[in-house]
């Protein structure tokens, strides 16, 4: 299989740790990726605000990036259900319908696509998952605690494989951080209280990093964190699965 990486804006711009952590675990599971170089924003912050309509052009730049590849695959969930759900191209819909099938996360196209069962990898930390709400409740990483049903998540069953890594378990393992996109702008007040509550969770019960498929989430928690002047760190979740620390 040919993978294309797809690169949010802002994890190009904020943190391209997480973008090369995520090349180098997807090729030391010999998976041949490329990197299109003329990829820009998928148009998610536009939709978001109520501007959808004005986002057609960074769907067509997106489908000509991307259609070609086997697999599309990002380290962001919010982006990548915002693709899933509106990438169009009124010109060539079914163009469109094929490319949004081909998207997929990190975590679930290593638990879904891969398979992946074993990884070389060590983090010797206390780590807390935060379930991003996009990837909680639009990609189903993980199992919803308001549903009387069987437990799973997808991000636990690859750090299980992690090396010397200690999950710690939360009071309120899906809450959302209050990050929302142009919602911790529109509303600052309230989103920065959730994300107080969200960070003081794993604070209390020991973790020394917090982890997620979503940098957005981990970009407003560690924002919080500097202010709180705490010792806890956020790392996206694909840096532990290549650490070999």
């Amino acid at each position: 299989m040919t993978v294309g990486l797809f690169i949010p804006c802002y994890v190009n711009q904020l943190y391209p740790q997480a973008a090369i952590a995520t090349l180098e675990l997807l090729q030391k599971l010999n998976v041949d990726v490329v990197y299109p170089s003329k990829q820009t924003c998928c148009g998610q912050p536009m939709a978001n605000s109520g501007f959808e309509h004005l986002t057609q052009k960074c769907n067509d730049l997106f489908i000509e990036n991307f259609a070609s590849f086997d697999y599309i695959v990002a380290p962001s969930a919010s982006c990548v259900l915002h693709v899933k759900d509106h990438l169009h191209a009124p010109e060539n819909e079914q163009l469109a319908v094929s490319v949004r099938s081909k998207v997929y996360e990190l975590v679930e196209f290593l638990t879904d696509i891969l398979k992946v069962e074993k990884l070389n990898a060590r983090f010797p930390h206390k780590v807390g998952i935060h379930q991003s709400c996009h990837g909680l409740r639009g990609l189903h990483l993980a199992q919803m605690s308001e549903l009387n049903a069987a437990p799973f998540s997808k991000p636990a069953h690859l750090l299980h494989m992690v090396q010397d890594l200690e999950l710690v378990s939360l009071e309120r393992p899906d809450e959302c951080c209050g990050f929302g996109g142009t919602f911790c702008i529109a509303e600052e007040a309230v989103s920065v209280k959730m994300g107080k509550d969200r960070v003081n969770d794993h604070i209390k019960n020991g973790a020394e990093y917090i982890t997620s498929p979503d940098l957005s989430c981990l970009m407003h928690m560690e924002g919080i964190l500097h202010r709180k002047r705490s010792k806890v760190k956020v790392v996206h979740i694909a840096q532990i699965l290549n650490s070999t620390r």
